[in-house]
């Protein structure tokens, strides 16, 4: 086996790698990644070491086609250039220098298709100034790529990096061939070594580095890997290659070249096929080369945009908790944990994912020392610590349940202020689960969001509750008003008794007052039975407003009224709405003295009604109708009212989407005006 068969041997496996890496790319048009058009440049790169490979008894190029197909492949590789550069700028962002540099390549190409259509030989020292000038133009365009649309990317850098290499490697080649006349043929063999390697690391790029959003890719090394780890497994697999090597090669004969071209191949093919089968090998990997080749372990601005993007859905209060944790687990790539939240004296267990239905999640009482460690360490309990006492110093205050949760990982604290608003255990992820100070750093952080997010929704949850009870509490407001109406009316009855009981006429007057105290008893029972829910029917305004100034003309005669006879209607409690108007009126008769006057007008002006009741009493200054006029509990009536009629009538206004004004000046009265939407029937 000579130099042709290993020739042979080198170009077919940089060929069957090529391949690979055009599935690869095929395999991200499936994940939507805009490095998907180099599907297309890697194919045709397969197919020039594919023709390479025939034709291994013959240095480059055998033939016409094949000069043709690789001009082609350069211009192919420019062509996915151009294609992933217009997806990250502007069509505009272009300058024309730029334009040209895209398309100059072109005619070479169109020049050896037309010398292969019609046999014409170009000459070796011409081929390779026209290669070299292609490699040259790729290797620019590239530079274009990487200066504008890799700096998020690592993908994109990875794949810059990588065919930079490969370009350089070529122009360095027709170089050589350039000034020597001829291709040498240890470059020639070593052309196919360099393309395994920049292919290969191609398509674990493609594999590992899937961008979900915009990742920073700045390009280091750890000092521990590169001094200590990656020493001693490199040359412990160098040495169990050579002896394998060796080995075939005292049995079988043959050249160390086919031996090692052969383990590349075998390697590369194994590797992707591993990789792409393989999500935990896939996901141990992606750390590996996150940690390692990249600056930070995390992409913080990509991180944190997935946290908020998940806490800032909308959810109901049943999801809160699931949304909390999955947006840990977003990050982390934990499988399972559970959530305790501050109630009462305890940390209760409020939720779990992934522990299965068997594990005992216990209450922690809130002066417990492992909480206390928590508030005011802002400790992360590693429980699988090991001998690392940076880690392992307060271990001791776990409590035993955590022994109960399988595969635990870590415990972090859920804080915000002073406050330890609960905290929450994670189960080991599925790529690597070491902890580093970055990833202590992004708990205690993502612990502080969560915390803040959780409690605001607590705090919703009372204040849902405190609405709850302010209506409830507007309901007894609303009767203990009614009722203190009803005993002033009983009252009036009782006083004037004595005095009047021999007459018929008020006999007959007190019937009345009793039968509508009852009425309006028996409406408060159907309010109280129906949980406070309004009885609404539909009403004529015009027999309310009568009614109302009705019960209130018995107390003081001086009350007059005009109302409209244009019928106007209205959807709403009889009961409150004639409440509404009656408090209006008894506030206008109460300060008004018995020589003064009120008025009560309705007017119908087509779908509005004004109601108008104007006295000339007393009157109120400014500052009591703009201040204190309409907060409950304020009255200016000393022993007789509770300060909430005003409040109740303006707010059952305001449900009515009608309008409240107040007009007073002291000494000159007051008026008030009501208007309330209508029908007319």
């Amino acid at each position: 086996m000579g130099y042709d068969n290993v020739t042979f041997m080198a170009y077919f496996s940089a060929a069957v790698v090529a391949a690979l890496l055009t599935l690869t790319y095929t395999y991200q048009f499936f994940k939507e990644q805009k490095t998907a058009v180099f599907a297309l440049p890697s194919a045709v790169h397969a197919v020039n070491l594919l023709i390479i490979a025939g034709g291994a008894r013959q240095l480059w190029p055998m033939n016409q086609w094949t000069f043709f197909i690789e001009c082609l492949h350069f211009n192919i590789w420019v062509l996915a250039v151009y294609l992933t550069l217009r997806a990250s700028v502007s069509r505009n962002g272009f300058p024309t220098s730029l334009k040209v540099l895209f398309i100059i390549g072109w005619p070479i190409t169109g020049l050896a298709l037309l010398s292969a259509l019609i046999s014409f030989p170009i000459p070796l020292a011409l081929k390779a100034w026209l290669a070299l000038s292609l490699a040259v133009v790729a290797l620019v365009s590239l530079e274009q790529l990487f200066r504008y649309a890799a700096a998020n990317d690592r993908q994109v850098k990875l794949l810059c990096l990588n065919l930079a290499a490969l370009l350089l490697f070529d122009i360095y080649l027709f170089t050589h061939a350039l000034i020597f006349q001829q291709v040498d043929p240890s470059l020639w063999q070593s052309r196919a070594a360099v393309s395994i390697a920049t292919c290969l690391f191609m398509a674990l790029g493609g594999l590992l580095l899937l961008q979900r959003t915009d990742r920073p890719a700045e390009l280091t090394l750890s000092r521990p890997i590169a001094f200590y780890t990656t020493s001693l497994v490199g040359v412990g697999i160098l040495i169990i290659i050579l002896a394998l090597g060796g080995y075939y090669v005292r049995l079988y004969g043959g050249s160390w070249g086919t031996v090692l071209y052969s383990l590349i191949l075998i390697g590369a093919v194994l590797l992707i096929t591993t990789i792409f089968l393989s999500t935990t090998i896939r996901s141990r990997l992606s750390v590996l080369i996150n940690k390692h080749l990249f600056r930070h372990k995390y992409d913080y601005r990509s991180e944190w945009l997935r946290l908020i993007n998940y806490l800032a859905q909308p959810a109901d209060a049943s999801e809160v908790n699931e949304r909390a944790f999955f947006a840990v687990a977003s990050v982390t790539r934990t499988t399972g944990g559970a959530i305790w939240i501050r109630k009462q004296g305890f940390y209760e267990p409020v939720y779990q994912s992934g522990l299965g239905t068997r594990v005992d999640l216990r209450e922690e009482p809130v002066d417990s020392v492992f909480c206390q460690t928590f508030l005011q360490s802002e400790w992360v309990f590693f429980p699988e610590s090991g001998d690392n006492q940076a880690l392992s110093q307060f271990n001791e205050h776990l409590p035993a349940w955590t022994r109960n949760i399988p595969d635990l990982w870590l415990l972090f604290p859920l804080i915000v202020g002073d406050e330890l608003v609960g905290f929450m255990a994670l189960t080991k992820p599925r790529g690597d689960s070491t902890l580093t100070w970055e990833d202590l750093d992004l708990l205690k952080t993502m612990g502080r969001q969560l915390a803040s997010y959780l409690k605001r929704h607590q705090q919703a949850e009372q204040l849902a509750e405190g609405r709850q009870f302010d209506t409830y509490n507007k309901l007894v407001a609303f009767i203990i008003h009614d009722l203190n109406n009803l005993i002033a009316q009983q009252a009036l009855v009782v006083r004037n008794a004595e005095k009047h009981k021999d007459n018929p006429e008020f006999i007959d007057d007190a019937i009345k007052t009793i039968s509508n105290s009852v009425d309006r008893m028996n409406n408060l029972l159907r309010k109280l039975r129906t949980d406070g829910k309004e009885m609404v029917s539909h009403l004529s305004l015009n027999e309310v407003v009568k009614k109302a100034v009705a019960e209130c003309w018995r107390q003081k005669p001086m009350l007059t009224a005009d109302i409209s006879e244009a019928p106007c209607f209205i959807d709403a409690d009889e009961v409150r709405l004639v409440m509404t108007f009656t408090h209006f009126i008894k506030n206008a008769l109460e300060a008004t003295p018995d020589e003064g006057r009120v008025h009560v007008t309705l007017q119908n002006h087509q779908k509005i009604a004004v109601i108008v009741i104007k006295d000339n009493g007393s009157g109120m200054d400014w500052d009591f109708i703009h201040n204190r006029l309409f907060k409950p509990f304020e009255t200016t009536k000393s022993g007789k009212g509770m300060g909430i009629g005003v409040y109740l009538s303006r707010e059952y206004i305001n449900e009515l989407h009608g309008t409240l004004n107040v007009a007073s000046a002291v000494g000159e009265g007051t008026t008030v005006t009501v208007t309330l939407p209508v029908t007319s029937g």
